[in-house]
């Protein structure tokens, strides 16, 4: 079964709520001013807490960790290569000696 989201209706004794009254004719009537006060966060949970707030340091030392080992991996990459060129240049040079000894 589903979950019961109608705890207030029970609370009362089954009894629907009461209907909101809209025959007040003096709030239609009169225009009303816009409050544009901001207003303070009086609840203190929803304040943020100072001590639980970590500063951006730890997200710094990670992107330049990631950084570092990026650099890290592109070396050795290039190391790679470089060992596979040499390598490649070692065997050609070593058929063409084997070649202009059987010629």
């Amino acid at each position: 079964m589903g979950k019961q989201r109608n705890k207030k209706d029970k609370a009362n004794g089954g009894a629907a709520a009461a209907p909101m009254d809209v025959s007040s004719e003096n709030a239609a009537d009169t225009p009303q001013a816009m409050d544009t006060s901001e207003g303070a966060i009086s609840n203190p949970a929803l304040k943020p807490v100072s001590g639980k707030i970590k500063k951006g340091i730890p997200l710094r030392r990670s992107k330049n960790l990631k950084k570092q080992k990026a650099i890290a991996r592109a070396i050795t990459n290039s190391e790679k290569s470089l060992e596979k060129v040499s390598k490649s240049k070692n065997k050609m040079s070593r058929i063409q000696s084997a070649k202009t000894l059987y010629e």
